[in-house]
C-alpha cells in the first residue's frame, strides 16, 4: 500500500508492500527474460518454484507427508461443490452454520449429499454460537464442516468442535494468520485473496487416506485424488496467483512465522475491540467469545452518520470500511498485511470523528 493508506478490503485485500515490491522486479523478468505472465506452469523454472512454494506452506503449518498439498484453480465456493462431490456424494454430512458463508456451503453441498444442518446461528443474526450440548450430530456422516471464520459478521469459531466424524476447516480468512495444528482436521481450504496472495487460487490440505479411491463417479478434474496424483498440474494451474501466494509464504517466514504473525494479529483485534468498546457511538453486536481476529464489524448508533464517516475516513487514507452490503454500517478487515500501524491510524480517526458528532447520537 502507498504511504498513509490502508486497505481494510474483506478481499481480494492488501498485500504486504515487499511481495509488491518483488512483483514489480520480477514481472517482466522471472525466467530467462520471460515474464511471470507469461511462463509455462510445466516450464522447469516454474516446477522448481512451485516446489519451494509448497515447501514453504508445509514448513509454516508444519504439514506432514499424510497430506497432500493442493494449488487449484478457483475461489473456495467451487470447494462447496467440490467437497461433497468428493466425500459425500449421495450420503450424508453435517454443517455448522454460523454465518452467510457456512450458509452457502450448506445450501450447495445440498445438491450432491443430504445435508444435517448441527447448528444455525441466524436467530441471533450470527452473533454467537450455540451450546454444543444442543448441537444435533449425525455420527453416520461423512464429515463435518464449519467456517473458522465467517468474514461478513465477523464470528469466529475459535476453537475446533470435538466430533466423531472427518473435520473439514473452511480457513479462507484465517489460514497462515495465526499457528493452528493442521492434524486437527482431515481437510482444509482457503480462498488465496485474505492472507496469501490473490483471487484465484485455492489452497487444500487434505489427507491422503480421505481423498484416495473416492469419487470414481467423477472426471479426474473434479477429483481432489487427480490433482494430488499431479501435483496441482493435471491441468493449466493458476501460475501468477500461485507465484504471489509463493512470494507470501517467503513473507511471512521472513517476518518470523505463524507465531509472530499470530501476535501481531492478536494485538490488533484488542486494540480495536478495546477502543470500540470503551468508545460512545460505536459498537460490535458480536458476542466476545466468537469474535473475529481478522474482520470486526461495527456500527455508528446514529446510522445516519455512517456515510459521513466513510467518505472521511477515505479521504484520510482508511479505504474500504465499508460493511457488507447484507449488514451495514463499517467492517475493518485486518488480514496479515495490514500494520498495526494502519489499525491506530482506523482509531485514531474514530476517536476525532466521536469528538465532532457527540451531540448527533
Amino acid at each position: 500500500m502507498p504511504n498513509n493508506i490502508y486497505n481494510f478490503s474483506a478481499g481480494p485485500s492488501a498485500l504486504p508492500e515487499g511481495v509488491i515490491d518483488t512483483i514489480k522486479s520480477e514481472i517482466n523478468n522471472f525466467d530467462q527474460g520471460m515474464s511471470v505472465l507469461e511462463i509455462s506452469h510445466r516450464s522447469s523454472a516454474f516446477k522448481k518454484y512451485a516446489d519451494e512454494s509448497e515447501e514453504n506452506i508445509r514448513n509454516l503449518l508444519n504439514i506432514n507427508s499424510d497430506y497432500s498439498v493442493l494449488f487449484l484453480q478457483g475461489g473456495a465456493t467451487h470447494q462447496f461443490t467440490m467437497l461433497p462431490q468428493n466425500l459425500s456424494y449421495e450420503a450424508s454430512a453435517d454443517y455448522l452454520v454460523t454465518g452467510a458463508w457456512s450458509a452457502k456451503a450448506a445450501n450447495y453441498g445440498n445438491y450432491h449429499t443430504n445435508v444435517n444442518i448441527v447448528s444455525d446461528s441466524k436467530d441471533n443474526n450470527y452473533t454467537s454460537l450455540s451450546d454444543t450440548t444442543s448441537w444435533s450430530l449425525n455420527n453416520d456422516a461423512e464429515y463435518f464442516y464449519y467456517a473458522a471464520n465467517e468474514t461478513i459478521h465477523g464470528l469466529e469459531v475459535h476453537e475446533t468442535p470435538a466430533v466423531n466424524v472427518p473435520i473439514i476447516n473452511d480457513m479462507s480468512s484465517t489460514i497462515c494468520s495465526r499457528p493452528i495444528n493442521v492434524n486437527d482436521y482431515d481437510l482444509i481450504f482457503a480462498g488465496a485473496q485474505k492472507n496469501l496472495g490473490i483471487a484465484g487460487l485455492t489452497i487444500v490440505i487434505a489427507k491422503n487416506d480421505l481423498i484416495e479411491n473416492k469419487a470414481k463417479n467423477l472426471p479426474p478434474i473434479l477429483r481432489y485424488e487427480s490433482h494430488a496424483k499431479e501435483k496441482s498440474m493435471l491441468n493449466t494451474s493458476p501460475v501468477f496467483a500461485w507465484y504471489v501466494a509463493g512470494l507470501v509464504f517467503k513473507w511471512i517466514l521472513d517476518q518470523g512465522g505463524l507465531k509472530t504473525i499470530g501476535e501481531i494479529n492478536k494485538e490488533k483485534a484488542k486494540q480495536l475491540y478495546e477502543y470500540i468498546d470503551n468508545s460512545t457511538i460505536y459498537s460490535n453486536p458480536v458476542n466476545k467469545q466468537y469474535r473475529s481476529w481478522m474482520n470486526i464489524p461495527f456500527i455508528i448508533e446514529n446510522d445516519s452518520l455512517t456515510e459521513n464517516f466513510l467518505s472521511e475516513a477515505s479521504k484520510e487514507g482508511l479505504k474500504n470500511l465499508k460493511g457488507h452490503r447484507t449488514v451495514g454500517g463499517m467492517r475493518a478487515s485486518m488480514y496479515n498485511a495490514m500494520p498495526i500501524e494502519g489499525v491506530k491510524k482506523l482509531i485514531d480517526f474514530m476517536d476525532f470523528f466521536q469528538s465532532r458528532n457527540l451531540n448527533n447520537v
